[in-house]
């Protein structure tokens, strides 16, 4: 039997990425399972799941595990807090040289630096301000080679209420700085209560006095930047830590790269994504087509997926040992879904429509009450995680689980602090031959590659799996709607104890106070954060459609 990618591109992106030297998909997915299984049984599951690519576990995990290279298995980290001190931010860019050289993307929270004008009495000269120091950090960035064929990722993060966040978010309003970051805003509770309600909101920096602005001013040079650019993207980080199943023992400032991870300082997450285009069952009636999602074999491989997660926070390196202990304290991993629109659309749902959301809803309800069902029997076999509390019941996310799943973490605690989270999934999603990726829209049904081969470079034409495997055709992003978008990522988040990453296409025929509104809804939706694009904007996307209506 065949298995691994189809597609050229999808074959030679695996191989690249993922995948030793020399190795087959079929030798690297039997590596995998040597590392990670727990016994002959869970070995045997685990490599049918694999091998099929019903779970495809993130980019870092295929290229570290059982591998000769000394790179990590997590993708994404955060920071360390940054000391406001010289030897503070110097240390903080070791730390994230150490981490990149391993394969991790790195966020960072620049909230704790002084802003600029400040006098720094023992020198009696002024500060230069956060957003100069992020230079420092671009520049370790992009002299790193990371492992394994990946760029160098970081997130910069700064308060709505640093005095510096005009200069931050004006700092990326062009091509040239600060390329190896992506950069968001915390936004507040108390800012956008300030904006709804049309009073002063205050600027604040240590003993500071503080300084009132115009909310509604500030609101809209945030949006206009991201109206051109598509950055800031916006964190709702009261939110993030209200929601957080571990408020009780930590703070969060910062995200992943791609913001589907908020985590603490040296936080550290494990990501993975169940591939839901392979729990498709092809049924024929009367001539007619169609497909039904198999929710039987879906909860029956969570837990052996939940199982192999865990083990790999045992079974990896780490770039810092304060990383490490985090991350065995925590015990957090992050399984998410992808090709949600291929699946949807494949049982007759259009993306964005009442349907779609509710195959969404079961989709991530299952996920979600399975996975934390089995961690519950996890800690039975192997122990809660060590830094679980009876707070850890009083979360605002775990209040949302059954009443019967509260019940068995109160009586037996829980192996992982967070068990959820929904990511890009851009590169394994084309490694599957170009599923759609995570909950987003088809982006096209065709796109344009370049595919390397012994003739040299050649451009080919990459089709939606949707499309070339499952005879679909549903909404590309640009034909969803702003309500479509924000509907189906307010419903992810709420089954998700971490963050969701997705991007809202706006279109032209957005004006720009319902552009604005967007970023008021989310908010009230109870969304974590929220990115958008404009195609009509000054920063273009990276792939080119072929034919939109074809």
């Amino acid at each position: 039997m065949e298995y691994g990618p189809r597609l050229a591109i999808s074959e030679q992106v695996h191989a690249e990425k993922h995948r030793g030297k020399g190795e087959t998909f079929y030798e690297a997915m039997t590596r995998l399972v040597g590392g990670l299984n727990d016994g002959e049984e869970h070995r045997l599951k685990l490599k049918d799941i694999f091998l099929d690519q019903r779970f495809l576990p993130a980019g870092r995990i295929q290229a570290a595990v059982g591998s000769t290279r000394d790179v990590t298995a997590f993708n994404c980290f955060v920071s360390q807090t940054i000391e406001d001190s010289t030897d503070g931010i110097m240390e903080g860019a070791t730390n994230a040289f150490k981490t990149m050289r391993k394969g991790g993307g790195i966020g960072y929270d620049f909230s704790t630096l002084r802003p600029r004008g400040t006098m720094i009495k023992t020198l009696q000269s002024p500060a230069s301000g956060a957003v100069s120091f992020m230079d420092i950090y671009d520049s370790v960035c992009n002299t790193v080679s990371s492992a394994g064929n990946r760029r160098g990722a970081q997130m910069g993060v700064l308060r709505i209420d640093h005095p510096d966040i005009e200069e931050f978010v004006r700092s990326k309003q062009n091509d040239t700085h600060l390329r190896n970051f992506n950069i968001s805003v915390a936004v507040t509770d108390e800012f956008m209560e300030a904006l709804v309600q049309e009073k002063d909101f205050y600027l604040r920096w240590g003993n500071n006095n503080d300084v009132a602005v115009n909310p509604a001013a500030l609101w809209d040079e945030i949006m206009r930047t991201t109206w051109d650019w598509a950055e800031p993207g916006v964190l709702f980080i009261d939110t993030i830590n209200q929601m957080n199943n571990l408020r009780y023992c930590e703070t969060i400032a910062a995200t992943n790269p791609c913001a589907e991870q908020p985590l603490p300082p040296y936080g550290a997450c494990l990501l993975g994504s169940f591939n839901l285009v392979k729990y498709l069952d092809y049924n024929e009636y009367d001539g007619e087509v169609f497909y039904t999602f198999n929710y039987d074999k879906f909860r029956q491989d969570i837990p052996h997926i939940v199982r192999a997660m865990d083990n790999v926070i045992d079974r990896t390196t780490y770039p810092l040992f304060n990383q490490e202990f985090e991350a065995k304290d925590k015990r957090r991993i992050g399984l998410g879904v992808t090709g949600l629109a291929n699946a949807g659309e494949a049982q007759g749902w259009v993306y964005g429509t009442k349907g779609f959301l509710a195959f969404e809803e079961k989709v991530l309800c299952t996920l979600r009450n399975v996975a934390y069902t089995y961690s519950v029997e996890l800690a039975m076999e192997k122990g809660t995680f060590p830094a679980y509390s009876e707070s850890y019941l009083k979360s605002g996310f775990i209040n949302t689980l059954p009443g019967g799943v509260q019940a068995d973490i109160d009586n037996h605690g829980i192996r992982n602090s967070h068990l959820l989270s929904i990511a890009p999934c851009g590169t394994i999603s084309l490694t599957a031959d170009n599923i759609s990726s995570g909950i987003e829209p088809v982006y096209a049904y065709t796109t344009k590659r370049i595919i390397k081969s012994d003739g040299g470079d050649e451009i080919v034409d990459v089709p939606d799996y949707g499309w070339d495997r499952l005879d679909v055709k549903g909404k590309v992003a640009d034909d969803v709607t702003v309500d479509e978008h924000l509907d189906v990522l307010a419903t992810a988040q709420h089954y998700v104890d971490s963050a969701v990453s997705k991007t809202c296409n706006v279109g032209d025929d957005v004006s720009w106070e319902d552009f604005k509104n967007i970023y008021v809804k989310a908010w009230s939706l109870g969304c974590k954060g929220i990115t958008t694009f404009r195609s009509a904007g000054k920063r273009f996307g990276m792939m080119e459609s072929k034919d939109r209506a074809a």
